[in-house]
């Protein structure tokens, strides 16, 4: 039963219904601003990656618990079980990478003098590699970093190692997308599937249009697994985009080659 002497601003059932999706798409873009402005967040660098991505020392305990089933029952199943494992501890290097280098990026961030935070990490707030980003920053001491988290069916809540203050909850994609991109001055982008793929042809899109107009950094974390599921060579050999295009990124393979660079291409641009 709807109160009629209750303000439009107090009625739950008209703020959720479609004649109000607007106001919630403003509320998204509003209360963000808000936020950022008082917890004085200046720019962020933004991290990208698998959410299925698990740490090492989770990864190893798993494999090994695989391959001792294997070894003593070397059934098919526990082989593709045991196979399956294997690569879930050879991709959780890119776990510690990220963690590696965001802690590497938090202590640099927080050593300039400045009464605004500076290139505080971002992620998508989830598990995998937006967590080893999560939690690299914040074993600095005193480090925070920011989690824009999104409500979907398939994954659980924010991540243990986002700062209280910073961690935010999504409905609309493309709200999400616009605090990603709006705050960032730089991107680092690790191996994952369709939602980081999206997100890297989208900053891509936005870069070469120059629909953004700052120069921001973007790296591509894990050559040997990007050059193997993007050919960007044979875009250039097709005509479809131009050799020049591929300066827009940097691939990086180690955390103190892609913090060197960050560093430079930070200060040189932004500071």
């Amino acid at each position: 039963m709807i109160d009629k002497h209750s303000k439009a601003y107090n009625n739950l059932e008209f703020l959720n219904s479609a004649d109000a999706r607007l106001i919630r798409i403003l509320a998204e873009y509003l209360e963000p601003a808000m936020r950022f402005k008082n917890q004085k967040v200046r720019d962020t660098i933004v991290f990208f990656g698998s959410s299925r991505t698990l740490p090492n020392d989770v990864a190893k305990k798993h494999y090994e618990e695989i391959k001792a089933k294997y070894d003593s029952s070397p059934s098919a199943e526990n082989k593709k079980k045991w196979e399956f494992s294997k690569k879930q501890l050879e991709m959780s290097r890119y776990y510690e990478d990220a963690r590696t280098l965001a802690r590497m990026l938090t202590e640099w961030s927080m050593s300039l003098k400045n009464h605004q935070k500076r290139f505080l990490i971002s992620s998508g707030g989830g598990p995998g590699i937006m967590e080893a980003a999560n939690r690299g920053a914040i074993e600095v001491p005193g480090g925070q970093s920011i989690g824009l988290n999104i409500s979907i069916p398939t994954e659980q809540g924010s991540n243990p190692y986002i700062t209280d203050e910073l961690d935010f909850e999504f409905h609309y994609f493309f709200m999400r997308k616009f605090w990603f991109i709006y705050l960032a001055k730089a991107l680092v982008i690790f191996p994952g599937g369709f939602g980081t793929m999206d997100e890297l042809w989208e900053v891509l899109t936005l870069t070469q249009t120059k629909k953004v107009k700052k120069n921001m950094p973007i790296i591509i974390y894990g050559s040997k697994y990007w050059k193997k599921v993007v050919n960007f060579e044979a875009m250039v050999d097709n005509l479809v985009i131009e050799r020049e295009d591929l300066n827009l990124i940097h691939f990086s393979d180690e955390p103190q080659d892609a913090f060197n660079y960050l560093k430079i291409e930070l200060s040189r641009l932004f500071l």
